[in-house]
């Protein structure tokens, strides 16, 4: 049998517009010093590290970690695109589960140029070649950032399957904004309403600029354990991970002639699935929600994919306010990746970071009341998408 894994400290350093912020190295280092103080844990404690990033030379997990010393323990790097903070931290939760180690400690940092995203390397495939071939068969291509496109081109389907309104997608942004303007880490803190959302320039229909998440500098780290090492510790009824999937993409992706399959939807659909029936509960039970809204569009398609709401009743969902204080769920009470800001590689430690708040009671003006059980979503194009349920008896 796995054992269960503990979350016992989180940080995070406040996010920041690309050239505004530190090194990644700094931010790394800050947000993984306050993961161990948070845990109050010496660094020595740690048995192996595992750094996530995106944009960076192949060992700067070491650069950042050998900061906090250097006790030769195994440090590893991971990328996997926009869920590479959730890819870390599985992989640490794995290696706390299956034995190998007592603590482990798994960091997310991103330093980020400005400006949509773009190949890095050009001499070589490029590994979302077929999910272009893909928007290109179904909806063309033009010069908005190709990210939009496809998350747009989703929102568009959707559109025009269920008759939805291009304010429901400006609605989420409103509710992200609001959320964020009572978190102290959260890039924009400015409260915007849908008619200003709807006014700002369009990016790609039904997407306007105040739709799409921007490029972001920050840092997030967490402190995983057994029970064996809580207990050495005197820690009692941590935060511990509950369920955890990741999949990646079915040929359903490719195959369907669907912009909302080519974007995640049925990995994340049968991640939750999986998360479920490992955790031996519903999305009903679940108070409080940190899904991945690169844009208002990706985060309408998940409630359905997550099951918070059935399919094609996202809309009613979001105009009923299911998805905030006083409904059914409150996602992204942080201001999401919509607000807070989303530095690939911080991304899922940052959820992790939030929700571990919530549950312990901490979370200050955003505090969920009574949050005993959250869940996380984390979706990367290329593709693979991370579910992970925490839990607090």
């Amino acid at each position: 049998m796995p054992r269960k894994v503990n979350v016992i400290g989180v940080g995070m350093v406040p996010f920041a517009k690309p050239g505004k912020s530190e090194e990644y190295h700094v931010m790394a280092k800050k947000a993984a010093e306050a993961a161990l103080a948070d845990a109050k844990v010496p660094f020595t404690d740690v048995n192996q590290a595992f750094a996530g990033y995106v944009f960076g030379d192949s060992t700067c997990g070491q650069r950042a970690v050998y900061q906090l010393g250097q006790t030769g323990i195994p440090v590893f790097n991971v990328n996997n695109n926009c869920s590479t903070g959730s890819s870390a931290l599985m992989l640490g939760a794995q290696a706390v589960a299956g034995g190998m180690a007592e603590c482990v400690l798994v960091v997310g940092f991103e330093q980020m140029e400005a400006g949509a995203l773009a190949a890095k390397w050009t001499d070589r495939a490029n590994p979302l070649d077929k999910f272009v071939n893909v928007m290109n068969e179904e909806q063309g291509f033009n010069g908005a950032p190709p990210a939009a496109q496809m998350f747009g081109g989703a929102g568009r389907e959707y559109r025009w399957k269920y008759g939805t309104k291009k304010e429901t997608f400006a609605k989420i942004s409103a509710k992200a904004r609001q959320h964020a303007s009572k978190n102290p880490y959260a890039l924009f803190k400015d409260v915007l309403s849908v008619e200003e959302i709807m006014a700002s320039p369009e990016v790609f229909d039904p997407l306007t600029r105040y739709q799409c998440c921007p490029p972001t500098c920050g840092a997030a780290a967490a402190i995983l354990c057994s029970d064996d090492f809580a207990a050495k510790k005197g820690i009692t009824k941590p935060v511990y991970i509950a369920a955890q999937a990741m999949t990646t993409d079915y040929p359903s992706t490719f195959e369907e002639h669907s912009m909302i399959k080519m974007v995640g939807f049925d990995m994340a659909k049968a991640a939750a699935k999986k998360v479920y029936e490992q955790a031996g509960i519903g999305p009903e039970d679940v108070d409080v929600v940190e899904l991945h809204d690169c844009f208002t569009a990706n985060e309408l398609l998940t409630y359905e994919a997550l099951g918070l709401c059935k399919e094609g009743e996202a809309e009613k969902f979001i105009w009923d306010g299911d998805n905030t204080y006083g409904g059914k769920f409150v996602t992204n009470p942080s201001g999401g990746l919509l607000s807070k800001g989303h530095p690939l590689g911080a991304t899922g430690l940052a959820q992790c970071t939030e929700l571990v708040w919530h549950l312990r009671g901490t979370a200050e003006q955003r505090q969920v009341e009574g949050a005993k059980v959250a869940l996380q979503h984390n979706l990367g194009l290329g593709g693979a998408c991370v579910v992970t349920m925490y839990r607090r008896d």
